[in-house]
């Protein structure tokens, strides 16, 4: 049987070409599923992937849904780098919901300009907070960090849905799980008039460039990246791995908090027993189609965006299950780590043993 070789350093060429590769490989894909649901390929393509960002009001929900992506997944591609894996993202996005939530109904009725930032703040904090636990563990008693990250992601569902179905649930709700409307102070404001779009978006810009800049031109980016290159070079180097494990976990969790403000203030304006339809989930395939890097974390984030909003027009015209959506993801994904497979490795066969002492070269 044939054997995986390891195949030199592959060529920045390489590494660009694969995302790309896995896209094509996801549209030929879907090509075919759309066939076996009954649908027209071409007339499906269009309703998916350019109806909905052909108009402003569509432009502006691609972007929307695209910030807290960009958020979530610049975090966790600065924690991938160094080979710290976080897959909690979408539990410290609910965190730091509930950080700024419960900020905004102390301080309601309050018509100042620092509730806002305030709530920031406190998202920012509330999802560090829910971050440090698995760096805490990790580093502390070596636990497996992927594991706990992911278990607390459904505590912290767990958490809001008992704070909105209790403490924080509206008095003039009509007993729905859901907080009062926040105050205009406490939500972001519109970009544009008549559009959902809110400051949100050139805050998550503001953070790509951060994100360049802190990995391209500062130390401790630096050691990060060799860290998850060469852990043994960075041992020797004197590289401290639990300070990596603390900064990824900490930046990607203050990150992914942010992202929740952008939801509970922006778009929802409450507290709802759910906050994210799996956005720190999807920003692991966003990091890794962007190549970890801030820039193409940027534009994998719009690929997903249209993705989301492109299944919720295919259920509404096309009758098509709302699963089309995380089919889509899980394709990309799939591709994407097949064709990073055979940039890496090629197949090699074995050779066949020499049994025969006839076949032994003299």
């Amino acid at each position: 049987m044939p054997r995986l070789e390891a195949r030199p350093e592959p060529s920045r060429a390489m590494m660009l070409a694969s995302p790309l590769l896995a896209a094509l490989a996801m549209l030929a894909t879907g090509s075919l599923l759309f066939l076996f649901l009954g649908q027209e390929p071409l007339h499906a393509f269009y309703v998916y992937f350019i109806k909905p960002a052909s108009t402003a009001y569509g432009v502006g929900e691609l972007l929307l849904k695209a910030t807290p992506l960009i958020l979530c997944g610049v975090g966790l591609a600065i924690g991938f780098r160094a080979d710290v894996h976080n897959i909690g993202a979408d539990g410290q996005l609910t965190m730091g919901a509930i950080a700024a939530g419960c900020v905004a109904l102390y301080f309601d009725g309050v018509e100042a300009p620092w509730v806002l930032p305030l709530m920031l703040v406190a998202g920012a904090l509330g999802g560090m907070a829910w971050a440090a636990i698995p760096a805490l563990l990790r580093t502390r008693f070596n636990t497996s960090e992927i594991l706990v990250s992911l278990m607390l992601v459904y505590i912290a569902y767990l958490f809001l849905s008992y704070l909105v179905h209790g403490p924080l649930r509206d008095p003039a709700g009509y007993n729905f799980p859901q907080s009062k409307m926040f105050g205009e102070s406490a939500t972001l404001p519109l970009l544009v008039e008549g559009l959902r779009l809110n400051a949100a978006l050139p805050l998550s810009l503001l953070c790509v460039l951060g994100a360049w800049f802190f990995c391209k031109h500062t130390f401790a980016g630096y050691r990060m990246r060799i860290g998850g290159m060469a852990p043994a070079a960075a041992l020797y180097a004197g590289f401290s791995a639990p300070k990596n494990v603390w900064l990824a976990f900490l930046v990607s969790g203050a990150l992914a908090g942010i992202a929740g403000v952008g939801e509970v203030a922006g778009p929802l304006g409450q507290l709802q027993p759910s906050v994210s339809p799996g956005y720190g989930f999807a920003a692991i395939i966003v990091a890794y189609v962007g190549r970890l890097h801030p820039v193409g974390v940027l534009l994998a984030s719009l690929l997903m965006s249209l993705l989301y909003i492109g299944g919720e027009s295919a259920q509404i015209e096309l009758q098509l299950p709302s699963a089309i959506t995380g089919l889509f993801q899980g394709l990309l994904l799939f591709y994407l780590l097949a064709a990073d497979l055979f940039i890496h490795y090629r197949f090699k066969p074995r050779q066949r043993a020499l049994t025969n002492p006839a076949e032994i070269p003299a």
